[in-house]
């Protein structure tokens, strides 16, 4: 059964967990808008968007204006051409130089100008803005490219045209995130699905990811491309992919009650590249063999453990364990339950046994219970010393079963007093 996100409370609880720090940061800075095929990342203006469009410009002399003339794009550079600036007492001609600028100097502060140039016959002027009395402007001016407008042309027409069959790959802007709360773990798959080809292609099947075992509340990510739909734990994202970048944002909570997890998850597609992000909580660590590099990253007051590995092919499994969680362990409550039974036999063996028996076995029993308590404060403290991280592995579980012995011989004493 698919679930809706705004009726499913573990979707909703992830939507809202997708605004943590680190998280949000990413999404914000990567999500376009729905079914948008773009790189993530803030999208940046054109060349031809910027061109007569004034900059201020401090490392410019105070009053200078740099002109820039170029061809299409900022690869293309037009040197040893004639640029004018207009404004002031009269026309001021320069050439550009080797890096296609016209740089003009001794301008009087507040004076209104605008640069032109005429290319091919096309006249490229600038807005009229005034000289600043610190620091300059630069300005760029963009001559149509011709070819480029025909690439453009041939680029969308291929498009529109009907898929073909090929194959899509996860983009190395790909990351997989882990952030804590409450005992589970926020796990969130940012993926970048790439067609490198010119027209649509349609794979020989959908993209599946089926998700690690006991995830829960799965939901596709406002800002996702309507390709992805989540149906249970399973993601899905079927073509035909667009040229470009296919953007899908999608989470599920991973409940655990050990201080290991292991994570697996086979991708249907090869990955660039690994990036791993996990929020880090005292004395985490990360493993993995297919680890090239990690390290830790503060963002935003907290700490983040950051790995990065070679490509992982289609077909294969991403295999990662986190170490070191903080975990609230439920034997305390078991164990208070099991304590409370006893006393309560207790109390009702001591109500009906004879007098003079009675004595006996409750100065034995209260022998006992002094020696379980101890025991038990003494299990709590070292439980604490654990999470805390100040005892090892290896000495956490030898003392942890000698205590738990001791306990286990106590109650059998008990409960054979109260049998007798």
């Amino acid at each position: 059964m698919i679930r809706h996100p705004r009726t499913d409370p573990a979707s909703a609880r992830l939507r809202r967990a997708a605004l943590t720090p680190l998280a949000a940061a990413i999404l914000l800075a990567g999500a376009p808008g729905a079914g948008a095929q773009e790189p993530t990342g803030p999208a940046m203006p054109g060349a031809a968007q910027m061109s007569g469009v004034p900059l201020p410009a401090g490392d410019l002399p105070n009053g200078a204006i740099s002109v820039r003339l170029i061809r299409g794009d900022v690869s293309q550079n037009l040197t040893g051409h004639p640029v004018e600036l207009h404004g002031g007492p009269g026309v001021l001609s320069l050439t550009t130089d080797d890096s296609g600028r016209a740089l003009f100097v001794g301008l009087a502060p507040g004076t209104a100008v605008h640069a032109l140039a005429v290319v091919d016959g096309t006249r490229l002027e600038s807005q009229t803005f005034p000289v600043p009395s610190a620091g300059g402007i630069k300005v760029m001016l963009v001559a149509p490219d011709a070819a480029m407008a025909a690439r453009a042309a041939e680029d969308a027409a291929l498009a529109a045209s009907p898929a073909q069959p090929g194959v899509v790959v996860l983009g190395g802007e790909s990351q997989f995130i882990v952030e804590l709360e409450d005992d589970t773990l926020q796990v969130y798959y940012l993926l970048q699905i790439a067609n490198n080809a010119r027209a649509p292609v349609a794979t020989a099947e959908p993209l599946v990811f089926d998700l690690p075992s006991g995830a829960r509340g799965a939901t596709v990510l406002e800002g996702s491309s309507p390709l992805a739909g989540v149906a249970g734990p399973r993601l899905t994202v079927r073509g035909p992919f667009p040229p470009g970048k296919t953007i899908v944002h999608a989470a599920y909570q991973l409940p655990y009650r050990s201080s290991g997890v292991r994570i697996t998850q086979r991708l249907p597609a090869t990955l660039e590249r690994l990036s791993l992000v996990v929020e880090k909580v005292g004395a985490m660590h990360l493993e993995s063999a297919q680890m090239a590099s990690h390290g830790d990253m503060p963002a935003d007051g907290k700490a983040y453990l950051v790995a990065n590995g070679p490509a992982i092919a289609a077909g294969q499994t991403l295999d990662f364990t986190i170490t070191g969680l903080p975990y609230r362990a439920t034997w305390p409550t078991t164990l208070a339950l099991a304590l409370a039974v006893v006393i309560l036999g207790a109390g009702v063996w001591a109500a009906t046994g004879s007098g003079a028996r009675r004595g006996d076995t409750d100065a034995r029993r209260r022998t006992l219970q002094g020696r379980r308590d101890r025991l038990f404060a003494d299990l709590v403290r070292l439980e604490a010393q654990h999470r805390n991280g100040q005892v090892d592995e290896h000495r956490y579980a030898t003392r942890r079963r000698e205590l738990v012995g001791q306990l286990e011989k106590i109650y059998s004493e008990l409960d054979q007093g109260l049998a007798a």
